[in-house]
């Protein structure tokens, strides 16, 4: 009888770790998610997830992926608050209590010490850790996403696969997505096509997005044509392999941005009043029609929030009604 009760509590937890099973992997978990550091295995959705990129930790934040942690960039800035955050999402880490780990100079031991169960690297661009790539991987799953080659849509949609935060990044995209489409119904485009920019504070050189960026496809979507610079205007590449964007400088800044009009990227009023004085472009048509605007201090990276603010911007200055 007892050997009866022992075969009937074995088959009991067996169908019962079975269905457990089955309902794990019904849920989606464990995954394999592909990076160009090859694939990683996660066993369940991210409970705690630690971004070295201060670029992509925006768009976490925007589907509602448990983000403990962050890196940041240099604080009270126009760009960064207090903490070191990008000021369009800064209040949003706040209210779900993100901890800065470092400012700029990635640090593995604070990364360890969040004890995350994801940590998210962004594979080029300045907020990159990638060096420690080896390191990170021995405290948990690195995953290693691009922002240089595809929109914000398209990376939020990459990191809700990772996180299991599919549909919040799908409805995150549609929100922006309904008002994209508003917008680009409500505004009466400036002359074409468009020079797209970030004006370095010097005035002596530029990064002009490309067709690639996330600003460019931003503007693409939106009806705008990106003016093709001369193949001869770039002076070179900093930060890696870059396909986002293209370095202006010297004689190479006047004749890159050959724009009917110019957008000036992580700029305000200040900005377009230096490019209008600045005697090396003056010659520009784009300076000559006073076609020179600016869309926001907090754009020159794009995630929901910055990118919503860009549409904002645009709305402001281009409205035809």
């Amino acid at each position: 009888m007892k050997w009866t009760g022992f075969r009937q509590l074995a088959v009991i937890l067996g169908v019962f770790f079975t269905l457990t099973a089955s309902a794990h992997a019904a849920d989606g978990w464990p995954r394999e998610i592909k990076t160009s550091r090859g694939t990683i295995t996660l066993q369940h959705a991210p409970q705690r997830i630690v971004s070295t990129s201060v670029t992509v930790t925006g768009t976490l934040l925007a589907i509602d992926a448990p983000v403990v942690a962050s890196g940041a960039t240099s604080p009270n800035t126009r760009i960064a608050d207090a903490q070191g955050f990008f000021r369009q999402w800064g209040d949003v880490a706040k209210q779900r209590g993100v901890q800065r780990l470092y400012i700029g100079e990635p640090n593995a031991e604070a990364i360890a010490g969040a004890a995350p169960d994801l940590i998210v690297v962004a594979a080029t661009g300045g907020d990159s850790a990638i060096k420690l790539y080896d390191q990170l991987s021995a405290v948990a799953p690195v995953l290693v996403v691009n922002y240089d080659d595809k929109s914000w849509q398209e990376l939020a949609q990459e990191l809700g696969q990772a996180t299991g935060k599919e549909d919040q990044a799908a409805k995150a995209v549609a929100r922006f997505d309904a008002r994209e489409k508003a917008v680009k119904a409500s505004i009466h485009l400036p002359p074409q096509p468009v020079s797209a920019l970030v004006y370095r504070p010097d005035g002596k050189a530029a990064n002009l997005w490309t067709p690639a960026s996330p600003q460019g496809q931003m503007l693409q979507q939106l009806g705008f044509t990106l003016a093709q610079p001369p193949a001869n205007a770039a002076s070179g590449q900093s930060q890696g392999v870059r396909k986002d964007i293209l370095q202006l400088a010297g004689e190479n800044m006047a004749a890159g941005l050959n724009g009917k009009t110019l957008l000036l990227f992580a700029g305000d009023k200040n900005d377009v009043q230096r490019v209008e004085g600045n005697v090396f472009l003056s010659h520009l048509p784009a300076v000559q029609g006073k076609q020179v605007y600016a869309l926001g201090d907090d754009t020159f990276r794009l995630d929901y929030y910055s990118a919503s603010n860009v549409l904002t911007q645009l709305e402001k200055q281009f409205s035809s009604h």
